[in-house]
């Protein structure tokens, strides 16, 4: 089904060579001045130059070829040259019939679907999941969503940090509180244990216990690193006690990624890149990319036209260890090994961009990647709380996430009782739907490269542009659905009417904009878009609601066209906030 902006395009063009010019001047935009117009057409402007006449002339020769469509209720040429057009009423209403029948609300599947691998969430092993993973997972988790809505094969991978010095430091620290246990006598053949000699609580203590103590006291610090070494040696003991720590990190950050509602196709790691470095230094150092510079291997890739500096990617430091730069580049020879991605995106913090830089560079120079393969960063701001600053807790420190959804969750549950809408045993559960709308949007509503402020009070909020505000909107089109099916009503092959009032054409004009708007929101990478769409069209809902009686409507042709219309709107509203990666309960 081709978009309305399409059919509107395509008739501009045909009117402008009608009158004599170039059809690709015929381009239509919505209207900046919804008090003049609807949509506009500046085409005129351009064309001036190119035909050396004035450009109110030109638009009034094309606006007397776009009077002759049907799809135009009014078209006026203005000073200095501008088009602006009225849609007509009946063609508008006989749109939204095609579109509410069409699966994907006008949106057309991708003629060249891409396969795309998206790295987002990005937590170390072994650590809580805290308010800074927050938005890699749902940015990331909106992108791949959007993506696979409009046909492409997007993969999401996890990532996990799990190869570093924080591995040494966990098993130091072990040995120094259970040094019996089999992992680190060097004579034992094994078999080792099958259950972990540690819970997810005390994983999550031994770290932070060992990282402080590595700064205060160096020869801890180096059999921390040591200890780094000989696992990624393959010590028999150290790999058993690496599994146990994989295994109780990821069940347990499965079960937290799982109440935001993200979910992951891929659970890798840097360790998956491993096997991959030898072969790709060898071949950098062969083809003349990598060299020595004071013991380190290092590519150069700064590039003549930086306006700062870049500096040289280190794939190896002067004792032979890798670095973050070499397992990220590491994997990136295992994603194009494994599934040739026509790109890579990463949903990383923006202050990791220069690295970011680095890699890609240096992937593109030595050829890791196809020429036509996209690596992309999206870097997202800091999520600070009221004061400016990092979000933090109450006593300072910083805030593991399941604490801020179990907050939100409770201010909801308040709310909803005290509204008394939902009965008791419902209110649980519908307090989690709406607190996940309520961290999701008011997260996903700003744009994701700026820092913003986390508000409990105002994302909690049932009133403005919140997650709460379009879930209550929603709410609001079921039940009156409800209660039309109830009193026998049938939503099925009811016609929608032109609209009978100008509050029910804005309605119509803003559900029209869905499809444009989910196609660009993807190729921005833009969540805060559908946000920004969706909390217009529910406002334009509500004033329609306020203004007009619609159950109560005596003629049932006018009522049936009413309620179809409000059919479209819901699904417009529960497939958009289904790509932002929530959903609307039954009642609030």
């Amino acid at each position: 089904m081709k978009k309305l902006i399409e059919e509107m395009n395509e008739r501009a063009a045909q009117a402008f060579e009608r009158a004599g010019y170039d059809p690709s001047y015929g381009k239509t935009t919505v209207s900046n001045r919804p008090d003049l117009c609807e949509y506009q057409c500046n085409g005129a402007m351009a064309a001036a130059k190119a035909y050396k006449k004035a450009p109110i002339q030109i638009a009034e020769a094309v606006a007397a070829e776009l009077k002759k469509e049907d799809m135009f209720e009014e078209v006026s040429a203005v000073k200095p040259g501008f088009i602006n057009i009225k849609l007509d009423r009946g063609y508008l209403a006989r749109y939204l019939m095609k579109m509410g029948q069409d699966s994907h609300l006008s949106v057309s599947p991708a003629e060249e679907p891409k396969t795309i691998i998206i790295d987002y969430g990005g937590p170390n092993v072994a650590k809580p999941l805290h308010v800074g993973h927050l938005r890699s997972a749902i940015i990331g988790e909106s992108i791949k969503r959007m993506g696979r809505f409009l046909g492409h094969k997007v993969i999401g991978d996890v990532h996990l940090g799990d190869w570093g010095l924080q591995m040494g430091l966990i098993i130091t620290e072990l040995q120094e509180r259970k040094p019996e246990l089999p992992y680190f006598d060097a004579s034992f053949t094994g078999p080792y244990p099958e259950e972990a000699p540690f819970t997810i609580g005390e994983l999550e203590e031994i770290y932070p216990a060992a990282s402080a103590r590595s700064k205060e006291d160096e020869e801890y610090r180096n059999r921390a690193l040591e200890a780094t070494h000989q696992l990624q040696e393959g010590r028999p003991g150290y790999m058993a006690l690496w599994n146990h720590i994989m295994e109780v990190s990821v069940t347990d950050l499965k079960k937290n990624y799982k109440k935001l509602d993200v979910e992951f196709d891929l659970w890798k790691k840097e360790s998956d890149a491993q096997p991959y470095i030898p072969d790709m230094v060898e071949k950098m150092k062969e083809e003349g990319y990598a060299y020595e510079d004071q013991g380190a291997l290092i590519v150069d890739v700064s590039e003549e036209t930086d306006t700062k500096e870049v500096p040289p990617c280190i794939l190896l430091k002067s004792d032979g260890a890798s670095l973050y730069t070499t397992t990220d580049l590491a994997t990136i020879v295992e994603r194009v090994k494994l599934f040739d991605p026509d790109e890579i995106l990463y949903v990383v913090d923006k202050r990791q961009e220069m690295h970011f830089v680095q890699v890609f560079r240096c992937a593109r120079k030595t050829g890791l990647v196809k020429p036509e393969t996209r690596l992309s960063f999206l870097g997202f701001g800091t999520m600070n709380g009221k004061d400016g600053k990092p979000f933090k807790t109450r006593e300072g420190g910083v805030m593991r996430l399941e604490r801020l959804i179990s907050e939100i969750n409770g201010e909801m549950y308040k709310k909803i009782v005290e509204n008394r809408s939902v009965k008791d045993t419902d209110a649980e559960k519908t307090a989690e739907i709406v607190g996940l709308s309520a961290i999701k949007y008011g997260d996903l509503s700003n744009q994701a490269s700026k820092d913003y402020v986390f508000d409990v009070d105002r994302f909690t909020s049932f009133e403005g542009n919140t997650g709460p505000y379009i879930l209550y909107t929603i709410v609001r089109i079921k039940s009156i659905l409800n209660r039309y099916l109830e009193e026998g009503g049938a939503l099925e092959n009811s016609e929608i009417l032109p609209a009978a009032s100008e509050g029910e054409k804005t309605l119509m004009l803003a559900a029209v904009r869905f499809g444009t708007m989910i196609e660009n929101a993807f190729e921005e990478k833009a969540p805060h878009k559908i946000c920004s769409y969706i909390y217009e069209l529910a406002n334009e809902f509500n004033r329609f609601y306020h203004e007009t009686k619609i159950l109560t409507e005596e003629d049932p042709r006018q009522k049936a066209s009413w309620l179809a219309l409000l059919e479209l709107v819901r699904q417009i509203l529960e497939t958009s906030i289904d790509l932002l990666g929530f959903s609307a309960p039954e009642r609030m």
